[in-house]
């Protein structure tokens, strides 16, 4: 299971019984003991880059690495935008 939150990152270890769902893994891991702005009912989880759509459905096998995905703060797209208007703006004002 692997979390980054802004100040630091967590990559645990753990073993569930077969049959254990992506939620309930999470929930067992104790990672909302460290980070309790967590909200591991509701926060997008993914298994090797994939986000799960239905975590509360979707088993763990073994050997996947669970990920805890936290919200963007920038769109990328917003920053590319912006950031090309302002390159285009820079052209337009060296002609």
């Amino acid at each position: 299971m692997v979390y980054a939150a802004v100040q630091r990152q967590v990559l645990r270890a753990f073993a569930v019984p077969q049959g254990t769902t992506v939620r309930a893994a999470l929930a067992a891991s104790g990672i909302a003991d460290e980070f309790p702005e967590l909200d591991l009912a509701t926060c997008p989880v993914g298994i090797f880059s994939k986000v799960i759509a239905d975590p509360e459905r979707q088993t763990v096998q073994a050997g996947d690495r669970l990920e805890i995905y936290r919200p963007l703060l920038a769109d990328p797209k917003e920053i590319r935008r912006l950031r090309a208007a302002k390159a285009a703006e820079a052209r337009k004002q060296n002609q």
